[in-house]
């Protein structure tokens, strides 16, 4: 593995190249995204592709990049640029990307502002709330998570977060009626530590869970765009904006083992099925699904 860095407007890029550049069997290199996680939650996935040479980065702000915009707030279009930058970076031409959750969200900024940047794209549960039927009860479960947060600190908005993403079906009256989740429920702190600057739970995570997809431009891309979901996942919030995305691209959605990050190994506290996950994504890659 080789750790690179790559100054770029507003930040300090730091991405790892596992592999031959260029590759040693004349495939793209694989791309492997997220947000608001960094580049060590793919080392499980990473492990079952070793045929293939695998990047990986973190974004701008998490782990070993560091901002120097001055900014906080995680804007896909932004991360999108970022990602063409270690595209260019690297010189291989187009990329494969597997993506997920928020990273998910910023590949489809990246094929809809670099089409030519990307071969196939597999994104993960993109949490594209905009595209739900219920779409504004959904903004209104995610303030939820991010009033709770505010409040009372990290405990409070991640048990409300877990209770938005668990959720079946519709955010409907019986949601918002419900009492707030318990922390304890979920082996969670109820002591606040007075931090607020949590990626995931605070203001900073409103321009991904709000971002609108440019429909038509993805449809126009020479992307191949491959939506998936987790087994696991099925009737949740991130599953539907799944189902839903993939609709209004015309394309069948692939099902995936496991849960939201069912492609992580025991680092993550939360594993899922790494060595299954990986199967299914290189049938996927390699067009047989």
């Amino acid at each position: 593995m080789r750790t690179h860095q790559l100054e770029t407007p507003g930040a300090t890029l730091t991405y790892d190249v596992n592999g031959a550049l260029p590759t040693a069997d004349g495939r793209p290199p694989l791309l492997m995204i997220g947000l608001p996680m960094d580049a060590t939650g793919f080392t499980a996935l990473a492990a079952h592709f070793p045929d293939r040479t695998v990047i990986t980065d973190d974004p701008r702000g998490l782990g070993r990049s560091v901002r120097t915009d001055g900014q906080v707030d995680n804007v896909p279009a932004v991360h999108a640029d970022d990602v063409h930058a270690v595209i260019e970076a690297i010189d291989s031409g187009p990329v494969e990307i597997f993506a997920s959750s928020g990273g998910a969200i910023v590949a489809l900024a990246l094929v809809t502002a670099h089409p030519d940047d990307v071969t196939t794209l597999v994104a993960h549960e993109p949490p594209l709330l905009s595209v739900l039927p219920d779409a504004a009860a959904a903004d209104r479960a995610a303030d939820g998570y991010r009033a709770g947060y505010t409040a009372n600190g990290f405990g409070a908005g991640m048990a409300a977060f877990i209770a938005m993403t668990s959720w079946q079906g519709e955010f409907t009256d019986d949601y918002f009626a419900a009492p707030a989740a318990d922390p304890a429920q979920f082996g969670l702190p109820a002591q606040d530590d007075g931090s607020r600057d949590d990626p995931l739970l605070s203001q900073r995570s409103r321009p991904v869970v709000g971002y609108r997809p440019d429909i038509a431009a993805l449809t126009a891309a020479p992307t191949r765009i491959v939506i998936g979901y987790g087994e696991e996942s099925t009737g949740t919030v991130t599953a539907r904006t799944s189902l839903a995305v993939a609709e209004r691209l015309g394309h069948k959605p692939v099902l995936f083992p496991s849960h939201h990050g069912g492609f992580t190994g025991p680092e993550s506290g939360y594993p899922g099925q790494p060595e299954a996950f990986a199967i299914v994504l290189h049938e996927v890659l390699d067009g047989i699904s």
